[in-house]
């Protein structure tokens, strides 16, 4: 199998590794519970915390950041190219928001983003005491992590134009964080009216 063949298979498989709803599937096999259904009607670990209690939420923000983690990780050595390693992060980050497995519905990328950049670029997870502050203040997860991921990709644009990181990582995760900053649209219109759910919020189920 050539380069392009092998890139094109991993990005495949980062997408279906990175579509698996580990919060759905937790829900249902432990609380009987879409959680599609309700809070956000995402399937990540924030909205995971509000509906089906801290132990699960912990689960799925582990395994979301694996998905990310892992493809990029194993793209690596194998010895796949450097814009095919940055092409599986955005895969799995693709797969993770847009799930084939839940009809293209899926969380909000942040946990997995983490995991496909901290593959990419183990410095970024600097960024994690960044994100602890803003929620210890603010109470409010979308806003630390809409500004961890702007942080995280100024600097390694900042850190590409210095020669000290590649272009490659670079363009992979101001991706990362367009993506994200999509999937947090109806977060950002929450806090600018200041009607955002806070950190710790239950919903009823």
């Amino acid at each position: 199998m050539n380069g392009a063949a092998m890139g094109i298979v991993f990005v495949a498989a980062a997408y279906l590794l990175g579509g698996i709803p580990w919060g759905v599937v937790l829900g249902r096999l432990f609380q009987h519970t879409d959680l599609r259904d309700y809070g956000s009607g995402g399937t990540g670990a924030t909205n995971a915390l509000r509906v089906l209690g801290w132990r699960i939420s912990v689960a799925v923000l582990i395994l979301d950041f694996l998905k990310g983690l892992l493809p990029v990780l194993v793209a690596r050595r194998v010895g796949l190219g450097d814009w095919w390693v940055a092409a599986v992060a955005v895969a799995a980050v693709v797969g993770h928001c847009w799930s084939p497995y839940i009809r293209f519905r899926g969380g909000k990328g942040m946990a997995t983003g983490a995991g496909a950049a901290a593959a990419l670029f183990p410095a970024v997870l600097l960024a994690l005491p960044l994100v602890v502050a803003i929620v210890a203040v603010t109470r409010y997860v979308s806003l630390a992590s809409l500004t961890a991921s702007v942080v995280v990709s100024l600097a390694l644009i900042a850190m590409a134009a210095a020669g000290k990181a590649s272009w490659s990582v670079a363009a992979a995760v101001v991706l990362i964080t367009a993506i994200i900053v999509h999937k947090h649209e109806s977060n950002i219109r929450r806090l600018l009216a200041g009607a955002e759910r806070k950190f710790g919020e239950r919903v009823a189920t």
